[in-house]
């Protein structure tokens, strides 16, 4: 251990009362920071979902013939708004109805392929465009109806759903980062009160110290190793508990959201998104108790030179 650190070390020590309230603004500040972040990553997660899967499906009329709904598939898949293009046939329609009905078999039993439409069925680059296109394909001699598979909540407009997403990823962006900027703040502040009382009881050592010629670099090294203890301490005791509480938490909301991937279901991607959350945090918390101490530190050796 570096003298520096030692320094650091007993420091702490000394005066524990003033490292834990530190410790606590800082870990409370990255706890969350951690909840946020994956709040945001949920929330992106959701909207690129019903972004990226069949929306819109296309019934075709009885009277289409293969050469037609050939020619229509092509068609759609040549246009640059629409992708992800699949046909379903009158067969593979009543295997869907079986599924949806295989807790009530008798349903399936009544039923033939014939009284089923076949369909396209598709997705859009881009939501904005889904009225648009919809238009369109119903304009088309062979489609019978147009409907949607990422409808939710009884809205009558697919563009709704989507913009309601948006603005909840946009609520949760905003009004968590205020919030963590807020903590941030309070954090550096008291980072800065903590080492300039540091400053203060160890005035004398540094009066002496720069008498016989120890560089302000010396001087304020055990400081600034002291700030970043703290910010290090701080970022991990609040990222542990996040992912705790998300440990927890995590089979519950994969039940509750089904397919919609809010948050990752393999666990070796799940502890990556942990672990790049940590290695940001890490970084901001150095910065944080750098500038915080540094401003202090200064400060201090200007007046006791």
């Amino acid at each position: 251990m570096s003298i520096h650190t030692k320094t650091a070390v007993d420091s702490i020590k000394r005066s524990p009362f003033q490292a834990i309230s530190a410790i606590f603004v800082l870990g409370l500040t990255f706890f969350v920071a951690t909840m946020v972040a994956i709040l945001v990553f949920a929330t992106d997660k959701t909207l690129t979902y019903f972004e990226t899967r069949p929306q819109i499906i296309s019934f075709l009329k009885d009277e289409a013939t293969p050469e037609l709904i050939s020619a229509l598939q092509n068609k759609l898949s040549s246009n640059s708004r629409i992708k992800n293009v699949k046909y379903v046939s009158k067969v593979e329609a009543l295997e869907i109805y079986k599924k949806a009905t295989s807790d009530n078999p008798l349903l399936a039993e009544l039923v033939s392929p014939s009284i089923f439409p076949a369909s396209l069925e598709f997705s859009v680059t881009d939501l904005k465009l889904a009225e648009e296109v919809i238009t369109d394909v119903k304009t088309e001699g062979i489609v019978a109806d147009v409907g949607f598979t990422a409808n939710i909540g009884g809205e009558k407009s697919l563009s709704d759903v989507v913009g309601r997403l948006k603005s909840i990823s946009t609520y949760v962006r905003i009004g968590g980062i205020t919030f963590v900027a807020i903590l941030g703040a309070s954090s550096f502040l008291v980072l800065l009160v903590i080492i300039s009382m540091r400053m203060t009881t160890r005035k004398n050592e540094i009066e002496i110290l720069s008498l016989i010629g120890a560089t302000p670099a010396f001087i304020r090294s055990p400081i600034v190793l002291e700030a970043v203890i703290y910010s290090i301490i701080g970022v991990l005791s609040g990222w542990t508990l996040a992912l705790i509480l998300w440990l927890y938490a995590s089979p519950s909301v994969i039940s509750y959201f089904g397919q919609i991937p809010v948050i990752p279901r393999d666990p070796i991607l799940f502890f990556f998104l942990f672990a790049t959350i940590l290695g940001v945090e890490l970084l901001l918390g150095v910065i944080i108790s750098l500038t915080g101490s540094l401003l202090a530190v200064s400060r201090s050796v200007k007046k006791a030179r």
